[in-house]
């Protein structure tokens, strides 16, 4: 951790009291946070960038209001986002985890599911 982050990193473990400052709960939480921070930074900047080029990818008439489209159906306008969001979603698996939707969790609460619809057919015909 750099110089900067790490005293701005003392300063708000300071404002929540001492006591959390040598837990490793509080910094592990901590990093969590900033990861999932960056993150959606990240996102943002996807947004912004990428409306950027779709909107500059109009090429406007100066002479009228009319916009000419043809920029809209080309490759090149949309290649960045395309591939940005390739890596903006391995960032996101890195930040929340390749088992986002199948997790622990998810896998006892369907065999749950299953073992109380095997029993309630057993049930129903005796």
């Amino acid at each position: 951790m750099g110089r900067f982050r790490r005293n701005r990193h003392e300063y708000y473990a300071s404002q929540y009291s001492g006591e959390y400052t040598n837990d490793e709960s509080y910094n592990a939480a901590y990093r969590k946070v900033k990861k999932i921070k960056g993150f959606y930074s990240h996102l943002k900047v996807y947004i912004i960038v990428n409306l950027i080029i779709i909107i500059s990818s109009l090429n406007r008439n100066f002479l009228g209001s009319m916009f000419n489209e043809s920029g809209l159906f080309d490759w090149h306008t949309y290649s960045t986002a395309f591939f940005w969001g390739i890596g903006l979603a391995a960032h996101g698996l890195s930040v929340f985890g390749s088992d986002l939707f199948f997790n622990e969790d998810w896998e006892k609460k369907k065999i749950q599911k299953y073992m109380d619809k095997e029993t309630s057919n057993k049930n129903k015909w005796e």
